[in-house]
């Protein structure tokens, strides 16, 4: 039995201007979710120092919740290489480059007096709809200037839109940081948000004739993951981008002769639980029976809104990192085909 009684918790000294990096590693100390979350700093700090490829999920009403910043100093300072969102968040950078702002609110209230207000609610925040409808007549005027009749990848399209936002606007936002850094961001449901329904209208009003391919989109996400010598995946919340990044662990030996074992780092932040069966909530263990997650992967989930340990978790790797190399140096060559190189 003495073999289990290794680390004594450290309780946690108080003391006055720490670093949050400090912060973090006493949180290694003690237990419950300040240890995962310090052990999530340690995780990426490994992927960052080894030959790895990092791809980020994004889920949930990040950019609405005041993320946009955070994602968009991952991408300008390479801490991550490639980013898989939903387009919600997408559209919801978009808004916010544009100059639109998302208003503090609050859950308590009348929503069918924010409905006559034409006022939208996420939670406790709250949006414009006219704002809104701006930015979808923005992406439909766009995307009817873009070559019709044939297929777009949506790491294609969404880079597109990051040149078109760069001109527009010199607010710093996701697609303008991914577009200056050439780098790929998909959007595997993008059909699902606003994004979706600007094309649409402009699909009905006979203004545009995008298409997506969306399994051309697994196939060049699998060829970054075939591309690096190992990978690493950071997961806020879960939804269609988490299995996305999964996924590819098991498309990569049927499509290539790829000899990996799934993702070698694995860190992943939500309040999901595992026991309803649902994706978002699925444990790395579970990936694992899949192959999605290395047998000897290195692993941590934070169960803490992204809200509480995104800014915490980033503003550590900020102050761990600095401006240190990097073991990987993808590049990528972004036109109709994506091409990676090392």
């Amino acid at each position: 039995m003495q073999r289990h009684l290794v680390k004594p918790v450290r309780p946690f000294a108080l003391s006055r201007g720490e670093s949050i990096a400090t912060l973090l590693e006493k949180m290694g100390g003690t237990s419950f979710q300040a240890r995962s979350l310090s052990r999530a700093l340690e995780i990426w700090l490994d992927m960052l120092k080894d030959e790895t490829g990092i791809f980020l999920g994004l889920a949930g009403a990040m950019v609405p919740a005041g993320m946009r910043e955070v994602i968009a100093y991952l991408i300008e300072n390479r801490l991550i290489d490639c980013l898989v969102s939903t387009g919600a968040n997408l559209f919801h950078d978009c808004h916010e480059t544009l100059g639109h702002y998302h208003w503090q609110g609050s859950a308590r209230v009348d929503d069918m007096a924010l409905r006559s207000e034409g006022i939208d609610r996420i939670y406790d925040t709250f949006a414009r709809e006219e704002e809104f409808r701006k930015v979808d007549l923005f992406i439909a005027e766009w995307a009817s200037t873009l070559e019709q009749d044939r297929p777009y990848t949506t790491r294609e399209f969404l880079y597109r839109l990051g040149e078109k936002l760069s001109a527009s606007s010199d607010k710093r936002g996701i697609l303008t940081a991914a577009f200056r850094k050439k780098l790929p961001i998909y959007c595997p449901a993008i059909g699902d948000s606003s994004i979706g329904i600007a094309l649409a209208e402009g699909r009905v009003k006979g203004t545009n004739r995008i298409i997506f391919n969306v399994i051309q989109d697994a196939i060049e996400l699998t060829q970054i993951v075939t591309s690096t010598p190992s990978t690493g995946v950071i997961y806020i919340g879960g939804g269609t981008p988490k299995n996305f990044i999964q996924q590819t662990a098991i498309i990569a030996p049927i499509i290539s002769q790829w000899k990996g074992e799934g993702h070698k780092y694995a860190v992943q932040i939500t309040t999901d639980s595992p026991q309803w069966g649902g994706l978002s909530g699925c444990s790395f263990e579970e990936a694992q029976s899949w192959g999605k997650i290395a047998e000897r992967a290195l692993k941590t989930t934070v169960n803490c809104d992204a809200t509480i340990a995104l800014p915490i978790l980033v503003s550590g790797l900020i102050e761990k990192w600095g401006a240190t190399e990097r073991g990987l140096h993808l590049k990528f060559s972004v036109g109709k085909t994506l091409e990676v190189s090392l």
